[in-house]
């Protein structure tokens, strides 16, 4: 099942310029592919290597991405909005730079009471870009060890 941006907005509590996924276009059990159109006009490319030839999305923003399409996913699995608690191995392999469409694939590694562990992993043109381990929380669950 394909959701646009009004999907994704109706599932999380994130708006611009914090969304950074655009769409979901995979979505299955423990699964979910995430769209982010990354272009030049994002406020951040602004400051962040402003000259044209050296624009690069920040590590930072890359796994914002990565923990909203893993929150998507925890709020498919039933468990409602989530808290980013943990990143665990996480690892750059490329830049994304404007014009790159960054494909963020969630799978769920482990749920337990309100917690949700996936492994996320970020791909551009087919190319491994970045791979985290990514940990919610429920909200209201956040005594959660």
């Amino acid at each position: 099942m394909v959701r646009d941006i009004e999907a994704i907005r109706r599932s999380l509590p994130l708006r611009y310029p914090y969304l950074l996924i655009d769409r979901i276009v995979e979505e299955g059990e423990g699964r979910v592919v995430a769209l982010k159109n990354v272009t030049i006009n994002e406020p951040v490319f602004q400051g962040h290597f402003p000259e044209p030839r050296s624009a690069v999305m920040p590590g930072t923003l890359i796994l914002e991405a990565m923990a909203q399409t893993a929150a998507f996913l925890m709020g498919l699995e039933g468990k409602g909005m989530g808290y980013l608690v943990g990143i665990d191995q996480a690892r750059f392999r490329r830049r994304v730079v404007p014009g790159d469409q960054l494909l963020l694939t969630a799978r769920t590694l482990r749920k337990r009471r309100g917690l949700l562990r996936a492994e996320v992993e970020g791909t551009v043109a087919g190319e491994p870009v970045a791979k985290a381990i990514i940990s919610l929380v429920a909200a209201g669950e956040e005594d959660v060890g």
